[in-house]
């Protein structure tokens, strides 16, 4: 494997676990909170955000030399806007339900600090490729995050995971999780888990290196 592969798995895989950006960045919060009731939604939304992520990332790194330095934000969130209308348009025609389930959403993707500080700190200074990567490693990582989110909200809070009935008829949903207060408890705890887990992999890699 050349050192250029290396470098763009690198690229890719950064955006699934060291800069996943709801677990480690903690961004995009808004929409990880109020679309995550399910786990389709979670997946209709992540789908959306990583086509946008990886269209503007592209775009941006093949204009960046041609944009004013004072009209570099205005003119990321144009690209950026460009492709939300895609998104919102092509879910509209093919997608209606899905859609109409993730409501104001879709069009706030423009204003999703995720897409926009992707553009800012990696599109903005590198390549085509590697920010086609980077893009559709972020989008994959928010993909992921939510759709765990949204598959322990719909799983506990309803008994039933993309529409079919798992926990049986006896099951007692805690409906407590597909209602606001319940998307905060989830995220939160699975944000405890997520860093205890990466500062437990820290001291054990310093330790491998010490020792």
């Amino acid at each position: 494997m050349s050192k250029n592969d290396n470098n763009l798995r690198g690229v890719f895989i950064n955006g699934i676990f060291n800069e996943n950006p709801t677990f480690r960045l903690v961004l995009g919060t808004c929409p990880t909170l109020a679309v995550t009731t399910s786990a389709m939604n979670g997946i209709g939304m992540g789908a959306a955000a990583t086509f946008v992520l990886i269209g503007s990332n592209v775009v941006i790194s093949l204009i960046r030399s041609f944009i004013p330095n004072k009209v570099r934000i205005p003119a990321f969130i144009v690209v950026i806007c460009t492709f939300v209308t895609m998104v919102q348009m092509l879910m509209q025609a093919y997608l209606p339900a899905l859609y109409d389930s993730l409501g104001i959403f879709i069009p706030l993707i423009v204003v999703n600090c995720i897409i926009l500080a992707r553009a800012e700190a990696f599109a903005a200074k590198n390549n085509v490729i590697r920010s086609a990567a980077d893009g559709l490693g972020m989008g994959l990582g928010f993909t992921l995050s939510i759709t765990l989110i949204g598959i322990i909200r719909e799983l506990f809070g309803t008994g039933m995971l993309f529409g079919n009935q798992l926990l049986g008829s006896g099951y007692e949903p805690m409906l407590l999780l597909v209602l606001a207060p319940g998307g905060f408890i989830v995220y939160g705890l699975l944000l405890g888990i997520i860093n205890a887990i990466g500062e437990r992999r820290k001291k054990n890699n310093k330790g491998v290196t010490s020792a």
